[in-house]
């Protein structure tokens, strides 16, 4: 499991507005903790319910590899998950141009990119 990989987890049982179901997820989390055993890993989910107006917090995957849809990272949702409720993967993995916009999305997020895109 690495950074940029796209994996099957359960996001079971989710509360109110949280992303729930079983779908693909994008690892975020810096590779050296996965690598020294960190019991959660930090994920952004994915959806192929796609959302033309939040182009600026979502980055659209085109259908390549096991990633059978096209879909959207979810940039405005990150989440820890346990590692066992992780399934199968990598099904793809994102290019740099691909990586380098969902930084910069969760960057603005999170308010730390010193300027958040009109919406």
């Amino acid at each position: 499991m690495k950074r940029g990989e796209v994996w099957v987890a359960n996001l079971n049982p989710n509360q109110g507005a949280e992303v729930g179901k079983i779908r693909p997820v994008l690892i975020i989390q810096e590779d050296a903790f996965t690598r020294e055993g960190a019991d959660t890993v930090i994920i952004l989910p994915i959806s192929t319910k796609l959302r033309p107006g939040l182009e600026h917090y979502r980055v659209t995957l085109p259908i390549r590899d096991r990633l059978l849809k096209e879909s959207q990272v979810i940039i405005e949702k990150p989440r820890a998950l346990d590692r066992r409720r992780f399934g199968e993967g990598p099904l793809t993995a994102l290019t740099n141009d691909e990586m380098t916009a969902v930084e910069h999305g969760l960057l603005a997020v999170m308010g730390m990119a010193g300027y958040l895109p009109d919406l």
